[in-house]
């Protein structure tokens, strides 16, 4: 019988060794309570027995202390029950580590989608100079966002990389120390990062990972497809949000965003300066190594400055750099001249800013800053600025300038949006354009929106700004009329003049969070698609290139799975010369945590744009039939997920069944769970990670599939089930959807929540919920053909399940812990000591399964 290969890669390399290291790490002699190790594989049997029985939770924990424990205290149980939470964070540590270190094993790196497959594609295809055409313009930026759902703590992410080498080394005495010191090693975090922590964590990637991988991919493409000529185009940009990210989140203040774009510099110097003294013992030539003698103490004052003076300029460094190359090649035989290039192509990648930190700000604070502003200058928009009609007002932002200090304000919002405009003109001086030149609107609906921080620039005394203004349309509403307001702001003399000096540039970024929240699933990613057609389409008739950046997370509901799949399933209505997107959470680790999948990834990204628009032959063209089915269907889910979101149980739900209220306790993230302060949950103020991830938690991922089923359902009724089986068969933009779509419900697990089906308050939305996951789940199988879920995704699907298995007891406790909590509520003050051990059972029991799910928020 044929296996498939790769799922063979994965169950040898990952699972068989993960097995072999789980045991040896059950029996290392590390904590109070004999046996915890040994007692661990038992529990997991009698969890998986218990709900195969539909036995609860507590039921289950119960059976397990019945069984293996004689007659124990409460006291004994909490400990016991902490103590496996503690073993299972390690356990998915372990699981993460080994699949890493498997990584270049199971995936084939010169495989389907990487960069050596589109060149032979394109040779096959006669079609080389097409491919160099568009490398020369085609650019893709991941950008790290401020939501690091990821919340290992430094000491952690050492250990994990220190036992990935040891993992590929089948080093035991190595993987048996680490795995000790693991034990011993505290996750928790006491208090919550400040978004500085936030930003110093994820500059950990650039410096060890991005740093190598994006520079050997455009050495790869300058040597393999230019053959050794300059692309003359960076290829791969980086983005960064913590530190400049405000939207929502009190603690990002004007000096944090200096001191990380500070911090940016400092690290990306110290890479050069790292790379120059590995050179400096290879060029020992006579001429070359005076001139690398003057560069190297420049580039180290330069990055080790308190001050953040630089002694040597950007321009200066690639001056020298460029004379050494001369001599090299002139003198020496061209001796080291491929390592040198090497250096050559990360100044020019990185700059002195290493990723761009982007500023962003929620539009209704925008609003604030023009009543402070009005209250401090009356006369600033020539009358009452809100008395105004809605031309008026455009003609008044767009008109305005000054020179406004920020220090003459009064502590408020006008101070803090203006003083960060200042903070971009600060970090360009130091860091260059690139180091602060993008300023993002989130929520932003109207023409007004996106002219108010443009206003609010000119009033810092920048006449002319070097940044570009990127609204983002987030909800149905305002990605249906987004071209409505970019017609506007193309026609309006100001702002088309500003766009002429940013090159005729747009960027124009949409948000699938809060469009999923908003619109359901298939809803927010057609609307998004109609948007981007729509945009592309007004971009066109005004001569300006529109550059969409994709508001994408992790998982499905929020824009991501197979992300490289989505790219390639565009149509040539929809401008795809740049991909952005946002990348956050344990994404960043699972995806780019290691030089081989950060490579690997980041190559489908860039074959995706690749193969959508040279090697497509026009295949991702929706036909006219196609787009009536996908807008139905789009339509028939969107009320079947507003009919739900609006149940008069929806957010009591969320509140009193789920872990929402403790994504705040968890302290693995700068920002508060939602974004005003007041008692009454509101589910428009709710930010997306705590509302996605409840839902993981639950492991009922509402968000990636409510309304899919009742959507195609609907057409089997009808008796024109073909009609999606076409768009299906002929449209990979659909295809990709509903594959994601399954990946929410593989990582879905009813019976762990089944026993709420008897609650007298909420067992009707209960089996709602289920219901619509059974239909969902009929109907995939049927569109797709597939006797099971993800059965064309064999190793991926592997993966999910045995992370799964790893963390089921972990869920099985935290619904203990919260059927316990509940209870306790129902007694009243007697029982609050034992309601808060409970409550911090809940709290510790999110870390694992956050991890273990790699994109649950």
């Amino acid at each position: 019988m044929h296996r498939e290969p790769k799922l063979e890669r994965f169950n040898e390399s990952v699972l068989a060794k993960y097995q072999v290291y789980n045991s040896i790490f059950l029996t290392l002699p590390f904590d109070d309570i004999k046996k915890t190790g040994a007692l661990l594989p038992l529990f997991q049997e009698i969890c998986e027995a218990g709900f195969a029985e539909n036995k609860n939770p507590s039921e289950i924990i119960e059976t397990f202390f019945n069984k293996y424990q004689e007659d124990p205290s409460e006291n004994g149980k909490i400990d016991l029950l902490f103590r496996f939470i503690q073993y299972i964070e390690r356990q998915v540590v372990l699981f993460d580590a080994i699949e890493d270190a498997s990584f270049p094993v199971v995936n084939n790196m010169d495989g389907h989608g990487t960069l050596r497959n589109v060149k032979e594609e394109a040779e096959a295809a006669n079609k080389t100079s097409e491919l160099r055409d568009y490398l020369k313009r085609f650019k893709v930026r991941p950008t790290l966002t401020a939501h690091p759902t990821q919340f290992y703590p430094g000491a952690v992410l050492g250990i994990i990389t220190d036992l990935d080498k040891a993992v590929q080394k089948n080093d035991l005495t190595t993987i048996k120390n680490l795995l000790a010191q693991l034990g011993k090693t505290p996750f928790f975090k006491k208090e919550k990062p400040s978004p500085y922590d936030e930003a110093v964590s994820l500059i950990w990637y650039f410096e060890n990972v991005f740093y190598q991988s994006v520079s050997q991919i455009y050495n790869y493409i300058q040597q393999n497809i230019f053959e050794g000529e300059d692309p003359g185009n960076q290829v791969i940009n980086l983005g960064f949000w913590p530190g400049g990210d405000r939207d929502g989140n009190p603690f990002v203040t004007t000096e944090i965003t200096l001191k990380v774009a500070k911090r940016l510099r400092s690290t990306i110097l110290l890479n050069y300066y790292r790379d120059l003294r590995k050179l400096k013992r290879r060029l020992t030539f006579s001429e070359v190594d005076e001139i690398i003698s003057e560069i190297e103490p420049k580039l180290y004052a330069s990055a080790i400055s308190k001050t953040g003076k630089i002694k040597i300029s950007l321009e200066e460094l690639k001056s020298k750099l460029h004379k050494i190359r001369g001599i090299v090649i002139g003198k020496h035989q061209s001796l080291f001249l491929e390592e040198f290039d090497d250096l050559l192509n990360k100044i020019n990648l990185f700059g002195y800013h290493f990723g761009t930190l982007d500023i962003r700000q929620d539009s209704s604070k925008h609003i604030e800053v023009l009543e402070e502003l009005q209250q401090y200058k009356p006369d600033i928009f020539g009358k009452n600025y809100f008395d105004l009609t809605e031309e008026e007002q455009i003609d008044a932002l767009t008109n305005v300038e000054g020179n406004i200090d920020p220090e003459n304000l009064e502590e408020g919002m006008a101070k803090a949006t203006l003083s960060s405009m200042y903070a971009m003109q600060s970090i360009q001086q130091t860091n260059g354009e690139n180091g602060a030149n993008r300023y993002i609107i989130s929520n932003c609906g109207s023409v007004q929106g996106v002219l108010q921080p443009f206003a609010f620039m000119r009033l810092c005394g920048w006449e002319k700004p070097s940044v570009d203004i990127i609204p983002l349309f987030e909800t149905v509403p305002d990605l249906r009329k987004a071209h409505e307001v970019m017609e506007v702001l193309y026609n309006n003399p100001v702002y088309k003049e500003h766009l002429k000096r940013r090159g005729n540039k747009q960027t124009i970024m949409l948000g699938f969070s809060d469009g999923t929240k908003d619109g359901g699933y298939l809803m927010a990613n057609w609307s998004i698609y109609k948007a981007k057609e729509m945009l592309t389409e007004i971009s066109r008739k005004y001569d300006i290139k529109v550059v969409f950046f994709d508001g994408r997370g992790g998982p499905p509901a929020r824009g991501g799975g197979k992300t490289h799949q989505f790219y390639a399933s565009l149509g040539p209505g929809i401008e795809n010369e740049e991909i952005q997107l946002t990348v956050q959470g344990q994404t960043i680790s699972s995806n780019f945590g290691t030089q081989d999948s950060c490579r690997y990834n980041l190559e489908q990204l860039l074959s995706s744009g690749v193969s959508n628009e040279i090697l497509s032959e026009g295949k991702n063209t929706l036909s006219e039939e196609d787009r009536r089915t996908m807008n139905n269907l789009a339509e028939i889910s969107y009320t079947t997920y507003t009919d739900f979101k609006q149940h008069p149980k929806f957010i009591p739900y969320l509140e009193q069944m789920s872990t929402l209220k403790y994504y705040a306790k968890t302290n693995i993230g700068s920002r508060p769970s939602k974004r005003n302060k007041s008692a009454e949950l509101n589910l428009s103020d709710l930010r997306a990670i705590p509302f996605v991830g409840s839902w993981s938690q639950l492991k009922q991922n509402v968000p990636g599939f409510f309304g899919v089923g009742s959507a195609m359902e609907h057409y089997e009724k009808e008796g024109e089930f073909d009609k999606v089986k076409h768009l299906y068969d002929n449209s990979i933009f659909f295809k990709t959807l509903l594959e994601n779509s399954m990946m929410s419900l593989t990582k879905s697990f009813f019976a762990l929540t089944s026993y709420m089906k008897d609650d007298e308050q909420f067992g009707e939305f209960w089996q709602l919920i289920y219901e619509e996951y059974e239909r969902t789940k009929r109907m995939l199988l049927k569109v797709t053909g597939y006797k099971e879920l993800l059965e064309n995704q064999p190793a991926g699907k592997a993966s999910i399940q045995a992370r799964e298995r790893i963390v089921l007891p972990l869920l099985t406790i935290q619904q203990h812990a919260l059927r316990k909590v509940q209870e306790l509520q129902r007694q009243g003050e007697a029982s609050e000591e034992l309601l808060e051990v409970y409550e911090k059972m809940v709290t510790r029991s999110l870390y694992g399964n956050i991890n273990a799910s790699r994109n649950s928020a």
